[in-house]
């Protein structure tokens, strides 16, 4: 993936290469890590940091990330989102700034606007004490030049609900209370301080150990590698590493349409709201910012991935199912324990490239005859296909959808406004569809491509899908042998069709 961190992810990408590496030979241990750090910074001259000992530090806090470990070895965090101190140090400590266009006016604006004493004449300019300074922003707006900028931190200015500060020596720190893990922060980082669990090392544990392990692939994966690889190229890319098989979870997409559409029509019909269910980001902004909105007017149905891992897990007993998508807030959906049955191991396309990498395979070229699921499913991946989903389910029934108010929320800032409005009791909409990443799956925070290219190669490949529809599609798949309620139980789960 070209983007503005380039380096930042070659060199996270190859420390996930060599752990792998070390993984598949059975020889992963401290001695192999610590010579692996050495192997990655080999001195004296150091590449990227001021010496070569700060960057051999980063690698190791880098290899516990890989390992599905807490970078700063306190292990009392089950964050999945974790930020690297020693990488985190090169940012502005103050907020606000006087620029060169501070022209040391009499009127000494700033200072006189200045409840805190943060303000003093300096030779050239007025200067801000970073220790003093409360970042109220009196200042910037008191300054008849404008003289005084105001920095926001890209890691904060990131982040869709208020999860970061920073501690008194600048380093980040984030709320986990607040976190929603949706992982925006870690490719805005321009120093690479923060990152997320990797947990390819257990996932090769177990092909080694013999274990039945089955992919999952995110409907928006689709284009991730162009318009040339179809899911059948993903598809024999896990087989050739040692996985039993993959199916597209698309397919899950139809079926919590199919449910949550059930829901739907139960809830327009007694005039309650209702939000969608399937970005685990939203429902962790739901659970966190707004849990009166998560226990009254969330869908109880499941999201795609728990589907299609359950659905995997009733047809072959004892498999291991892992999910690849560009999604972080998948890994905490993962953790979640309190869903039953759900996927055990979550993967984003580039720890798929390094795993790739480490055994030395390559995609190739395969028909698009593989499919398994709807266009409808196919295309839960952008906003507003959940949405479009549910009410082709409800129409294929015979429902009238034509009062249906549908607000389509894409965007942190959009599923915050669209929540606020809930909790006021001023939606006008019947029902929600949240997605915290601008676009939907396919712009998630770790996509492989730009969102132009994926989009036109998702086109390519989505014309080669059949018109098969989403409840005709189900009646080929055993929906009777497992739950699609988010806690497990099997009652009320027939009367789909």
């Amino acid at each position: 993936m070209v983007t503005n961190d380039a380096t930042l992810v070659k060199l996270k990408h190859r420390i996930m290469e060599e752990t792998a590496r070390l993984a598949w030979d059975g020889n992963l241990n401290e001695e192999t890590k610590e010579e692996l750090v050495y192997k990655i910074i080999p001195g004296p001259v150091a590449n990227y940091r001021c010496c070569v000992y700060k960057e051999r530090e980063i690698v190791k806090q880098r290899i516990r990330l890989s390992c599905a470990q807490n970078p700063s070895g306190k292990e009392d965090s089950e964050n999945i989102v974790q930020v690297i101190n020693t990488a985190c140090e090169e940012c502005p400590l103050a907020a606000y700034t006087v620029t060169d266009n501070c022209r040391l006016c009499m009127g000494k604006a700033c200072m006189n606007s200045c409840r805190f004493g943060a303000i003093s004449i300096g030779e050239n300019r007025t200067r801000i004490d970073a220790s003093k300074c409360k970042e109220c922003g009196m200042c910037a707006q008191a300054c008849p030049y404008g003289a005084i900028a105001h920095l926001v931190r890209p890691c904060k200015k990131a982040c869709p609900v208020g999860a970061i500060t920073y501690d008194e020596y600048g380093l980040c720190q984030i709320d986990e209370k607040k976190c929603i893990q949706c992982g925006h922060c870690i490719h805005s980082c321009p120093f690479g301080a923060i990152g997320s669990k990797t947990y390819l090392v257990e996932i090769i544990g177990h092909i080694l150990a013999g274990d039945e392990v089955i992919a999952m692939a995110a409907p928006a994966t689709e284009g991730q590698f162009g318009a040339e690889y179809s899911m059948q190229s993903i598809r024999q890319a896990f087989l050739k590493m040692g996985f039993a098989d993959m199916v597209e979870v698309g397919l899950g997409g139809d079926m919590t349409a199919a449910y949550e559409s059930k829901e739907w029509t139960e809830a327009f019909a007694e005039g309650h709201k209702m939000t969608t269910s399937c970005c685990p980001a939203f429902i962790n902004m739901l659970k966190k910012h707004f849990p009166k909105q998560y226990e009254e007017n969330m869908s109880s149905t499941v999201s795609p991935m728990c589907a299609i891992s359950r659905y995997l897990k009733a047809t072959h007993p004892g498999c291991i199912t892992v999910f690849l998508g560009p999604c972080i807030a998948k890994k905490s959906e993962a953790a979640d324990k309190s869903v039953p049955d759900n996927a055990d191991y979550v993967i984003t396309y580039g720890e798929f490239r390094a795993l790739l990498r480490s055994k030395g395979i390559e995609l190739e070229k395969a028909d698009s005859t593989y499919q398994e699921s709807s266009i409808w499913g196919k295309r839960f991946a952008t906003s507003g296909g959940v949405a479009n989903a549910v009410i082709e389910c409800m129409q294929e029934r015979g429902e009238d959808t034509s009062k249906i108010q549908l607000l389509r929320a894409a965007g942190g800032t959009e599923c915050k406004t669209a929540l606020t409005m809930l909790r006021a009791g001023r939606l006008k909409e019947d029902f929600v569809e949240g997605m915290v990443c601008e676009g939907g799956c396919v712009g998630g925070p770790s996509k492989h491509k730009s969102e132009t290219e994926i989009r036109r190669a998702r086109e390519q490949l989505l014309k080669q899908a059949d018109g098969r529809g989403v409840l005709e599609n189900l009646k080929n798949y055993p929906m009777d042998k497992f739950s699609m309620h988010r806690d497990g139980h099997m009652d009320e789960e027939v009367g789909i069709f």
